[in-house]
């Protein structure tokens, strides 16, 4: 099961098509955090949540909703799901997913002209203008929370491997000897269990 931050962006329906378009989604605050750490508790005691669904050609919050069971795996993935504290204490396993700026670029540009409505133009001018600043600013330094950096233009069998082998390694190491366990090149973070299964979080630049 995998929970995208991305569907917890605010409604901006109140505002006028012109102040949608100033609006910086790419600062924690577009995101209603609150929100998505109630949902991510609530799957974590084990009970269902109303996930919303986020139009993204008008930047609005869509009235139907989408209802989520928890799973033996839930992956939690979005820029900033490592910037909370009050999320990160809930995620097993921290993944901080690396790419350089030519690839993210890239993979950027053929998500949002292909799956939300943009023009190339404009997804340059944004990446611009705040993509790549807030990125610096608020998205790279959390991978010192990380339990793990990969490489996002590695394989994705390679990726995988390194990720499970951790989680396996979470499950069968005590929990007062985890930091131990883990090269110290790794975040400060210790590990957190949930009552219905793994939580996972992703952090991707």
């Amino acid at each position: 099961m995998i929970i995208s931050s991305d569907s917890y962006y605010r409604d901006l329906s109140a505002l006028s098509p012109e102040e949608r378009e100033d609006w910086n989604f790419d600062a924690p605050e577009a995101i209603e955090a609150e929100l998505l750490c109630h949902h991510l508790d609530t799957l974590a005691s084990g009970n269902e949540i109303l996930c919303p669904v986020y139009d993204f050609t008008t930047h609005t919050r869509s009235t139907t909703s989408i209802r989520v069971t928890p799973g033996d795996l839930i992956i939690v993935e979005g820029l900033f799901v490592l910037y909370w504290e009050e999320i990160r204490q809930l995620l097993n396993t921290k993944v901080f997913v690396l790419l350089t700026e030519t690839a993210s670029l890239a993979r950027r540009l053929e998500r949002d002209v292909r799956e939300r409505g943009r023009t190339r133009q404009s997804v340059l001018n944004q990446y611009n203008r705040t993509v790549k600043p807030m990125t610096e600013k608020y998205v790279l330094p959390t991978s010192a929370f990380a339990d793990i950096l990969v490489n996002g233009e590695d394989p994705i069998e390679q990726s995988s491997a390194e990720i499970i082998s951790l989680i396996q390694l979470v499950e069968v190491t005590p929990s007062t000897q985890r930091m131990k366990s883990i090269p110290n090149h790794l975040g400060p973070e210790g590990f957190h269990t949930s009552t219905s299964g793994e939580l996972l979080g992703s952090s991707l630049f």
